[in-house]
């Protein structure tokens, strides 16, 4: 992962949450949203909170991408402070992403469920029929 710049960090207690803005240098056009959301969850600490990308800007002639993010205690306040859109796009990538777990998941258990057959035949003595 790369180092993260912090440009911003207000607590917005009118809102009840905390808006961040960060630079990702050298990521332009390689960080999607979700990355840049488990980037900062790690960075500042955010577990069990909600983290909600709202802008993710790549720079003309740089290699850097600033991202806005809001941090709320509780998903519900997000959700009503936040355009439906965004919540139901997020939603749809989170689906994605668990999905493609679970097919990483499934070929893994598959081989491991086979692989003991395929040991034991191998080890088996061979008996030859003598007529």
């Amino acid at each position: 992962m790369s180092l993260i710049q912090t440009i911003s960090d207000v607590n917005n207690t009118f809102l009840s949450r905390r808006e961040l803005t960060c630079d990702f240098p050298g990521l332009s056009g390689k960080l999607k949203s979700m990355e840049a959301v488990d980037m900062v969850t790690k960075e500042f600490k955010l577990d069990g909170k909600v983290v909600v990308p709202m802008r993710l800007k790549t720079h003309v002639g740089m290699s850097k991408v600033t991202g806005i993010f809001y941090v709320y205690e509780d998903e519900v306040l997000a959700k009503k402070h936040i355009n439906p859109t965004i919540i139901s796009r997020l939603e749809k990538t989170k689906a994605k992403i668990a999905e493609a777990e679970k097919a990483a998941e499934a070929p893994v258990e598959e081989a491991a469920a086979e692989a003991p057959v395929e040991e034991a035949a191998a080890e088996a003595p061979v008996e030859e029929k003598t007529e």
